[in-house]
């Protein structure tokens, strides 16, 4: 019975977020609401104190990495911001045409998304697009071409997506492999919704008023300091996955480091300034600005999730694909791993992929050998699957928060394109096999 109500208050709360501008209600108040609800009804169901406390502490540590990780990345973008950093990229896309923009701007994320990750890709972009385009709607399209291409780009790299990562720390995928197989089907699934678009779009974008913010005309930066400080927050975050794979440890403490590196720098250059001129420049300033509704909204979103994932709901899904389309055959692979793909889009990817690791042990031949096909799909269905709903992906969730885009909104003008990059992405992996 309890387990009945806490998929019903998953569900309702879901709705809530989904239903967020015509409610009035802000989706992090409803996240949260489902997250603390979840786990309380999760107490009351027989399960011992001592079990409880260790489910969701093991749970709690896998969220805290994911906020501290945003609360770094969101700070060193706005840290780059501040010091008019971003004008580096945007002075040299000159072009308005909007077909012309949305392909060289997915191009960048897909790359960036390989060489960083997706959800910090996206943090970058959603802070830079504004800077581009002023159109609320053309603004949310470039958005939503912006999940797709940041999830398509982290899907084929070992430290692209959190899943992947997963994938690899756990030894299911060499990082050579992965590339390999997963690059063009990755490929496909982010041009083909570009191709569609370039139909669909037509005539040019208009550009923001060159308004400069009260504080850069008080405290206008150098033309060192935002070459300075442009640079080094790129580095920052180019390191984290390169500090990841040295270390072996979490990405948030490289985040955390280039942060730390970062702030020193900024006190450094701006400490002959007086206070009022350096509070603007500062991470102090900076963190102020830091959209702190999207932490909670991932919190509360997170939380939701694992109280499911606890309650064993998960599982149950997962033994129901295996029994219902056999896992043991090729067919019954491809079926299975487009179905994750497709419910990571309404139920957080990780614990989904967790799921499947925990289910499938490392065989050592066939489907689930070491970069068995098993895996190397999963892979890909679990990275690109989350983009046909906003929610469905950290990368989605983060844009979201930061742009404050509608959730039917992206329903109705977004899904569409994701789940036929999806699609055609899957079909490649197969008929590339």
């Amino acid at each position: 019975m309890l387990i009945t109500l806490m998929i019903l208050v998953f569900v309702l709360g879901y709705a809530a977020i989904a239903f967020e501008h015509p409610l009035k209600i802000d989706k992090a108040a409803s996240a949260l609401i489902i997250g603390g609800l979840g786990w309380a009804l999760f107490a009351f169901t027989g399960i011992d104190h001592h079990t409880l406390t260790h489910e969701i502490q093991h749970h709690i540590v896998d969220i805290a990495e994911i906020l501290f990780f945003l609360l770094g990345a969101m700070t060193i973008v706005e840290l780059i911001d501040a010091h008019q950093g971003f004008a580096i990229i945007t002075d040299k896309i000159t072009t308005n045409n909007k077909v012309k923009l949305v392909w060289i701007l997915s191009a960048i994320t897909f790359l960036f998304s390989a060489a960083l990750d997706n959800l910090t890709t996206a943090i970058v972009m959603a802070a830079l697009l504004p800077k581009i385009i002023k159109e609320k709607n053309d603004l949310w399209m470039f958005a939503g071409m912006v999940i797709i291409s940041a999830n398509a780009g982290g899907a084929w790299s070992p430290i692209g997506d959190v899943t992947t990562i997963m994938l690899w720390i756990g030894g299911q995928v060499s990082a050579s492999n992965i590339i390999v197989s997963v690059i063009i089907p990755s490929i496909v699934c982010a041009v083909i919704p570009l191709i569609y678009l370039s139909f669909k779009l037509k005539g040019n974008i208009i550009r923001p008023d060159n308004v400069t913010l009260e504080e850069h005309k008080k405290n206008p930066t150098t033309s060192f300091e935002r070459n300075l400080i442009f640079y080094l927050g790129v580095a920052g975050l180019l390191f984290v996955p390169i500090f990841k794979t040295i270390t072996h440890l979490p990405p948030y403490v490289g985040m955390i480091l280039s942060l730390g590196f970062l702030w020193l720098v900024t006190e450094i250059i701006h400490r002959s300034k007086n206070h009022e001129e350096k509070s603007q420049l500062s991470v102090i300033g900076v963190l102020k600005k830091v959209d702190t509704p999207t932490i909670f909204f991932f919190l509360g979103i997170l939380l939701a999730v694992a109280s499911l994932q606890s309650a064993g709901q998960l599982d149950i899904v997962a033994e129901y694909l295996d029994t219902s389309f056999n896992g043991q055959t090729a067919e019954g692979i491809y079926i299975i791993n487009i179905i994750i793909g497709l419910l990571s889009s309404i139920v957080d990817n990780v614990p989904l992929v967790a799921g499947a690791m925990g289910m499938y042990p490392v065989m050592e031949s066939g489907f689930y050998a070491v970069d068995g096909m098993f895996w190397e799909f999963l892979a890909y269905c679990a990275g690109t699957g989350g983009s046909v709903l906003i929610i469905g992906s950290a990368a989605g969730v983060a844009v979201m928060g930061i742009l404050k885009i509608d959730f039917i909104w992206y329903l109705k003008n977004i899904s569409f394109l994701a789940l036929i990059g999806y699609i055609s992405g899957a079909i490649t992996y197969i008929l590339l096999q």
